[in-house]
């Protein structure tokens, strides 16, 4: 690492001695299961290789930790599994140890450690976390590497990165007030001062203003220091990205919020498109999809996603291949955030009192905010309430349930019985609230 480099990390260890983030107050206890659902390591684990582990004895590092609320997540998350925090600032470390034993996880581990210090730690992890960091570290690729030399050989990394197309009027932002000297130390509260003086004193037409100024914020410093004066931010591409994972010889597995990225969603008819755009759409690669996305609707601040060592992923059989055969053989799994008691006693009204499931608040990817779950579909998975289910089992069940068929009152036969679960369980496993184990590929 150079002197600039070193200065700047030093520069950014000062600015989160001084202002730990995130600033959630130390009572805050992660409840919101869609947030949950994303910090639970089965989910990515379920992405790519289409088998569902157990968090049990799993050992999980959140990389640059900041005050904990993250880490806490994460054991809220996976239950059984070894948490390991780290990060450059002494003083967020400290929050951190203090908010995890304000809420009775008091075996959590904690160090002041720079990421490209990892493997200091003589451990290897599971799943790391590494949550809006990677942007601000002088050599990002160096901070992949590190993360990686510690990744069990199965493990997966979740990073991101800033988008400099979705916050491009922030960057110029940025450099007005580097031009004015408000970075040449850590920006504290009169640095604060003056850029809220000077963004009020633009005209309201100001482009500068009108694209980054936000009067509900005008009184939050945490906002001010993470947007207009926060050393080492940068930005980057799509295409960015994936050459950073090359670089750092790491395999990407999906965006975060994969289904926000669908192409095809932008347009008014995705099954009517232009001829030229109809060929040449499927022949692109993830990486083209996902950047035509940024440059069409660079919606998404983060570039955030899932990557891991290259070919250890499973192969794996979409359910919408598997052969009737194929599907006697399958392992039914309620998603482990399905389990809390929130979404497990919706889920029981609506089987037993003929209710509307509202599925959508409790999965982070459903496009549809409408979407709910009618009784019949709640009372074909209720089992799984208990324990994981085979599809046989299941099949059985419903046959239980629904003993006539509905339009002619006569005997519900095993094959028509067996077509109607497959298609439950197809529809919410794309919805990511059931989880599919095939032994498609073993043995």
């Amino acid at each position: 690492m150079d002197k600039h480099q070193s200065e700047l990390l030093e520069k950014i260890r000062q600015q989160f001695d001084s202002a730990p983030y995130p600033r959630a107050p130390l009572e805050d206890f992660p409840r919101d299961i869609q947030y949950l659902y994303t910090q639970n390591f089965v989910t990515p684990y379920y992405l790519r290789n289409q088998k569902v582990i157990n968090t049990e004895g799993k050992v999980i590092l959140d990389a640059a930790c900041g005050t904990g609320y993250h880490t806490l997540g994460l054991q809220v998350a996976n239950p059984g599994a070894k948490i390991v925090g780290t990060d450059i600032s002494e003083e967020s470390v400290k929050l951190a140890r203090t908010r995890l034993d304000y809420h009775g996880f008091k075996d959590v581990e904690f160090h002041a450690l720079a990421i490209e210090e990892l493997p200091k730690l003589g451990l290897e992890f599971d799943y790391i976390y590494a949550q809006e960091v990677l942007y601000l570290l002088p050599d990002p690729i160096a901070g992949l590497q590190a993360m990686k030399a510690v990744l069990k050989p199965d493990g997966i990394i979740r990073t991101n990165l800033n988008s400099s197309l979705q916050r491009e009027h922030y960057y110029r932002a940025q450099e007005v007030f580097k031009m004015i000297g408000l970075f040449d130390r850590n920006p504290k509260e009169a640095e604060i001062a003056q850029v809220r003086q000077t963004m009020k004193a633009l005209k309201d037409d100001a482009l500068l203003k009108m694209n980054t100024w936000i009067p509900s914020q005008e009184n939050d410093e945490e906002w001010f220091l993470m947007n207009y004066l926060i050393q080492g931010d940068k930005g980057f591409t799509v295409p960015e990205m994936f050459a950073a994972l090359r670089s750092a010889d790491l395999e990407f597995i999906n965006m975060v919020a994969w289904p926000f990225w669908e192409l095809t969603s932008l347009f008014v008819e995705p099954e009517n498109l232009p001829v030229f755009l109809a060929m040449s759409l499927p022949s692109l690669s993830q990486e083209e999809k996902l950047h035509l996305f940024e440059l069409l609707h660079p919606l998404h601040r983060l570039l955030d996603f899932w990557c891991g060592h290259p070919d250890a992923a499973s192969p794996v059989v979409p359910p919408g291949e598997w052969t009737d055969a194929d599907w006697q053989n399958v392992k039914v799994y309620l998603h482990p955030q399905m389990q809390a008691s929130e979404p497990r006693e919706m889920l029981l009204a609506c089987a037993n009192e003929i209710k509307i499931f509202p599925i959508s608040p409790y999965l982070p990817f459903v496009t549809d905010p409408t979407l709910v779950m009618d009784s019949a579909v709640a009372a074909c998975i209720v089992p799984l309430l208990d324990s994981p289910q085979s599809m046989p089992s299941l099949v059985e069940y419903w046959q239980k349930i629904r003993p006539l068929q509905p339009d002619s009152l006569q005997p519900q036969n095993p094959e028509t019985a067996f077509e109607t679960v497959k298609q439950i369980l197809t529809t919410l496993e794309q919805l990511g609230y059931v989880l599919l184990e095939s032994s498609l590929g073993e043995g």
